[in-house]
């Protein structure tokens, strides 16, 4: 375990890395729940019964889909005698969460996240929090509060989870159906996130970008939501996105007009990507050069 100075999140912080255009890329999503304990590789050693980590792990790479496991902060099932699983598809034109219930993990091996007729549609918001420690100390440290803090003002909505992508962001956050990422969120930030998206509303000051955009895509976004004042979730919408190289664009139909922003790849501060990262490694970063 690094030192309490060396955290992953604090390197993060104090190099001020950009938290626009982190986000994982992700379009759809399956969580399924499960009090844990997670081990470092989630799904391959979270003792989940012999096979169905395996099995969940093939689903993923058959489906395209992010697999997660989720519990509720206080580790209860969230429906005695079943299993929550949940189904998201974060697609720009059309996002979209479901739930269904099983009697147990195992049956949710046989699940398509694609299949929205397997589930039942479920309104949002839902709050995803990243406490997954076992992988690394700072998504405990501060993942944990965060979740707390958020559980304790949104009880119904927020769940813990496995691993979200990007370490040394924590206090990560994912708020569904949309897929939007928050990073370096404090506790006491967390419920109000929440809110805010509940009232179609986006916290720009911890804003990592939409999950379902590529990343160039997603800094192009969060520039013009800052420089536009356009906080609103349907304030923009992505047209169009492409890449060749170092170089991208991006066209967006926002409450303001059209606009096209074009971008630059560029390497950031070499740094350890994870508290558990053995060498240091320069981020790719997108840089806006106009729009």
């Amino acid at each position: 375990m690094p030192d309490l100075d060396d955290r992953c999140t604090l390197r993060s912080l104090a190099s001020d890395e950009p938290l626009a255009g982190t986000a994982s890329t992700v379009r759809r999503w399956l969580l399924v729940e499960s009090a844990g304990p997670w081990g470092p590789h989630g799904l391959l050693d979270g003792r989940l019964p012999g096979g169905v980590g395996d099995a969940l792990h093939a689903l993923a790479r058959r489906t395209g889909s992010r697999v997660l496991l989720i519990r509720r902060v206080h580790r209860r099932p969230d429906v005695e005698g079943s299993v929550t699983c949940i189904a998201v598809d974060t697609t720009l034109d059309d996002p979209w969460m479901g739930r269904v219930l099983v009697p147990s993990i195992a049956h949710s091996v046989g699940l398509d996240p694609a299949d929205r007729g397997s589930f039942e549609p479920l309104s949002g918001p839902l709050a995803v929090v990243c406490t997954h420690g076992r992988r690394d100390v700072c998504c405990a440290e501060r993942g944990r509060p965060l979740a707390q803090a958020t559980a304790s003002v949104h009880p119904s909505v927020t769940w813990e989870s496995t691993h979200l992508g990007g370490d040394r962001f924590a206090g990560n956050m994912v708020v569904f159906p949309h897929g939007l990422y928050f990073g370096h969120v404090e506790a006491v930030r967390g419920p109000e996130i929440v809110r805010a998206y509940a009232q179609g509303r986006i916290v720009l000051d911890r804003f990592r970008g939409r999950s379902s955009m590529p990343m160039y895509a997603q800094v192009a976004e969060h520039h013009l939501r800052v420089t536009l004042d356009l906080p609103e979730v349907n304030d923009l919408r992505l047209t169009s996105a492409s890449a060749v190289g170092d170089e991208a664009e991006s066209h967006f139909a926002t409450s303001a007009g059209p606009r096209r922003v074009r971008l630059r790849r560029w390497a950031g501060t070499p740094m350890r990507l994870t508290c558990h990262s053995e060498r240091e490694e320069a981020p790719s970063m997108w840089k806006v050069t106009s729009g």
